[in-house]
């Protein structure tokens, strides 16, 4: 007699169990593709790269920032523009209490390190009477620095390269970027791989009724692994504009989102990498530091010349031309080594002034589909192969278990045991 349960003969479960198995292998299949492309962060096996893994998007983040910042960089916002919106004499009058305080600071440490007899035997009034002096020049300088640093930006700062820099050295940010910005799509990956598995297991019964081929339900579990993949990637990416098809509107997910897209897209870049803190950093240390550092450098030393004015043929033959030139080049070295903290107090002026988050939202919103999509096209493009690969793969795997567990005597039949 054959087995019963719940009323029904166990055969009728095993049909019935098909679609239910094929649903569960394209969802599962679809978030461990998801999961592939993000982690782990840092490569896991034994021999990189061939025995183990790393996640698609931390182990090409060079090129994945590269091709992402290409649009922030050639789209929506320009280092001229950044730069342009900074008004030399607001940032000068920001800077002036901390400016004080840092031009005391320096003075009184390079007097004690190249003259500290003279320094600490002048009196304190004269003591005082320089340090003013020098503090009253001091915002003067700060903007003639930043109109030198407005006109040749192009040359102390690299956008790009301050971008891809942050991203490299962060991946996990590069990964918010994507997950963030495409959490409806990851979203829909999953859940289409439920629905379409679902669909794919209702034909393989049907064709299992009619045909027992021992090689269909593997056959049928690469299909549905690799097409569950396949098609959500298209449906969330095409149509590029919107298609009326009878009384439904069709349109890609991705760019029916566009305005939501943008504004996370835009928040997200405007927060953690194109910041006022991180820009300053890039100015200071970055590929083009050598060239600020002149700039200060020029700058610094003529204010030092004007203030020593005409007594500097007596400073000279006090001190002596070298030391002279070495107190210069000490001072401008302090100073360089106080502008990151000193800066620090310009911030909230250069974010208001920058309008960097509403510049890159609204451009990104008025992008076209075919730039719009390059944002995050990139991260499934590049590698989409290997997500579709492994999904059949591990669909196969599930068609050879329903072949032996389910039905077991087709197997024996086909292979004899």
């Amino acid at each position: 007699m054959p087995e019963v349960f719940l009323g029904l003969n166990i055969e009728v479960w095993k049909y019935a169990s098909m679609p239910f198995l094929s649903a569960i292998v394209g969802y599962v299949t679809n978030v461990v593709a998801i999961k592939m492309m993000f982690h782990p962060i840092t490569f896991w096996g034994v021999w990189e790269p061939w025995l183990g893994w790393q996640g698609i998007v931390p182990r090409k983040a060079a090129k994945m920032a590269s091709i992402s910042v290409d649009t922030i960089t050639e789209k929506l916002i320009t280092e001229e523009e950044i730069f342009s919106r900074m008004d030399p004499q607001r940032v000068a009058e920001e800077l002036r209490a901390p400016m004080l305080s840092m031009v005391e600071e320096i003075t009184d440490s390079v007097m004690l390190q190249h003259q500290p007899t003279i320094w600490r035997n002048l009196p304190e009034p004269v003591r005082r009477t320089i340090v003013r002096r020098i503090q009253k020049d001091a915002p003067e300088v700060v903007e003639e620095i930043m109109q030198d640093v407005r006109q040749n930006i192009r040359e102390m700062f690299d956008l790009k390269d301050m971008v891809v820099a942050n991203l490299v050295r962060n991946k996990p940010l590069i990964n918010r970027i994507f997950l963030e910005t495409g959490h409806a799509e990851f979203k829909f990956i999953a859940r289409s791989g439920l629905y379409f598995g679902f669909l794919f297991g209702c034909v393989q019964m049907g064709v299992w009724v009619l045909y027992k081929g021992w090689w269909l339900l593997p056959a049928f579990g690469l299909l549905v692994g690799w097409a569950t993949n396949w098609l959500a990637l298209k449906m969330i990416f095409n149509p590029k504009e919107l298609v009326r098809v009878g009384p439904l509107r069709v349109q890609g997910l991705f760019h029916k989102r566009q305005y939501e897209v943008a504004r996370d897209y835009g928040n997200l870049v405007a927060d953690e990498i194109v910041t006022p803190g991180n820009i300053l950093e890039a100015i200071l240390k970055g590929p083009y530091s050598d060239r600020i550092v002149t700039l200060i450098d020029g700058h610094v030393q003529r204010a030092i010349d004007e203030q020593t004015g005409y007594a500097k043929p007596f400073v000279t033959m006090t001190v002596g031309n070298a030391r002279y030139n070495d107190i210069k080049q000490t001072a401008v070295a302090q100073v360089v080594a106080h502008m990151p903290e000193t800066f620090r107090h310009v911030t909230s002026y250069a974010e208001e002034a920058m309008q960097i988050k509403s510049t890159l939202v609204t451009r990104l919103q008025g992008l076209n589909s075919i730039e719009f999509e390059g944002m995050l096209r990139p991260a499934f493009e590049e590698d989409e192969w290997i997500l579709i690969t492994v999904g059949a793969a591990l669909g196969f795997a599930v068609g050879w278990f329903q072949l032996v567990v389910l039905f077991g005597d087709e197997f024996a039949a086909a292979f004899g045991g």
